[in-house]
């Protein structure tokens, strides 16, 4: 007579223990480094259209009246206009019209 090989139900409730451990420790970091690559993708953005505010100034000799002037134009932005991953919002009302400069803040 053959003898039969297999798991014992022991064996398979750790190995189910054992993934179900894994999976405690794994799925809140990589839910948390999605929304930290967010924030910093957020911040590249800020950082790009001011990097194109002053592109502007130096191609027109004067500061934008309106963060759309930049933003809506294509030859700054081809793509369109950037919004914030984190809330999928345009920068527009984060336009310091003195300072020239987009300050976001989440």
């Amino acid at each position: 007579m053959k003898s039969r090989r297999g798991f014992t139900l022991v064996e398979l409730m750790i190995v189910v223990l054992i993934l179900g451990a894994l999976a405690a420790i794994a799925i809140p970091r990589i839910v948390g480094g999605a929304a930290t690559a967010k924030v910093n993708a957020c911040n590249t953005n800020v950082d790009l259209i001011n990097s194109q505010i002053e592109l502007y100034y130096a191609n027109e000799g004067s500061w934008p009246a309106a963060l759309t002037d930049v933003t809506q134009d294509t030859d700054y932005f081809p793509d369109g206009e950037p919004k914030c991953p984190v809330n999928d919002t345009v920068y527009d009302g984060d336009y310091n019209t003195t300072k020239h400069r987009v300050v976001h803040s989440h």
